[in-house]
């Protein structure tokens, strides 16, 4: 029986984010089940794809030549025709264009609850009458619905590697984890820079901590990189880790007691909910690794965090000044909720729900 063949275009590939692992992370399910995934990039992406995301095909990932790269050419051009029906599923992460696909099953991967990314005219409803929607958290799937397009939720995992190994002694070290850019859903590190250095001042049970930053960081945007260190100006209690590698991150995960996320900071989220987090894919790797957590309270984080509980959630640096006196004070409320967070990821974000939720929507 000949193989069943799915291909993907994600114009966003020179990024590598959280969102392009949860989709190549739903192609390794098909491939398991006997899929051949084709990629159209003009690169091989398949080493970065490894290193980055710790990701192991089963067969080589092929790369196709990147039919959608020249925008002078329409997309419903018959070669684009002639290549997607020979495709069992096709899976497109969509910049706002949409095209005709006469693949046997069409879906559009949904990373950000940004209304102009989606099919709101007639035109393209038209053209996207055979897609079906996939919403990358709750909180994507409830804005996709309030704009009337029907979608199903797949939620990411988080790797088996950050909820097994547990047993690593704690530093006093606060993490923060994400891409360095100013745009868009913007992690807000000069935020955390300036509550970070705030923090140390008004508690003596800080003043050992440091603050580590990790994330991702393309050449466009090191002015703002250097921005951030300008800010940290020689502390050294700061730090600020750039492209890191799987290994070297899950290491940080493991050695920090505490995790920030800023991520919407100041944002009306009934506004602009693009700019605030769209899940937290970050945040849950913090909770399976035994760091207690600390989410801003908006957009995916609030369906992961319940304050107390598995985490904290906060509104202002005041109230995660105090939340954060709180947890370091009492220790069995740390104990707890470490036990607790890292219950919720196993039951709710282990491979095995991803898995098992992908078969359900997809196969």
């Amino acid at each position: 029986m000949k193989n069943k063949k799915v291909a993907l275009y994600n114009p966003y590939f020179d990024i590598l984010g959280g969102g392009e692992k949860h989709i190549f992370s739903i192609l390794k399910v098909l491939q398991e089940d006997g899929f051949e995934i084709n990629i159209f990039w003009d690169e091989n992406l398949t080493k970065q794809i490894e290193k980055k995301f710790s990701l192991q095909f089963i067969n080589k990932l092929k790369f196709l030549p990147n039919i959608f790269r020249n925008k002078a050419f329409p997309f419903s051009t018959l070669q684009t025709l002639r290549t997607l029906i020979t495709f069992d599923y096709f899976f497109y992460v969509t910049d706002g264009s949409y095209f005709f696909s006469p693949a046997k099953k069409n879906f559009v991967f949904c990373m950000v609850p940004q209304k102009n990314l989606y099919p709101t005219n007639i035109i393209n409803k038209l053209k996207t009458a055979n897609y079906q929607f996939i919403a990358n958290s709750q909180f994507t799937g409830n804005w996709l619905n309030k704009w009337r397009i029907k979608n199903q939720v797949i939620h990411p995992y988080i790797d088996d590697v950050f909820i097994d190994n547990y047993n690593v002694k704690k530093e006093k070290i606060i993490l923060s984890v994400g891409r360095f850019f100013p745009h868009l859903h913007s992690k807000q590190h000069e935020v955390i820079i300036n509550v970070f250095k705030k923090l140390k001042q008004s508690s003596e049970y800080f003043k050992d901590y440091k603050l580590i930053l990790a994330g991702g960081l393309k050449k466009e945007d090191e002015n703002y990189f250097h921005k951030l260190k300008t800010l940290v100006n020689n502390d050294q209690s700061i730090l600020i880790k750039p492209n890191l590698d799987f290994d070297e991150l899950y290491k940080l995960y493991k050695l920090s007691c505490l995790f920030w996320h800023f991520t919407g900071f100041g944002i009306d989220e009934n506004i602009h909910p693009e700019q605030v987090e769209h899940l937290g894919m970050t945040p849950l790797e913090a909770m399976a690794s035994g760091c207690i957590t600390f989410c801003y309270n908006a957009g995916g984080p609030k369906e992961i965090i319940k304050d107390g509980a598995n985490g904290f959630l906060f509104n202002d640096e005041k109230g995660l000044i105090e939340k954060m006196g709180l947890s370091i004070k009492n220790q069995e409320l740390r104990k707890k909720i470490i036990s607790t967070a890292r219950r919720y990821v196993k039951e709710n974000f282990s491979y095995e729900v991803f898995q098992k939720r992908v078969k359900e929507v997809i196969i």
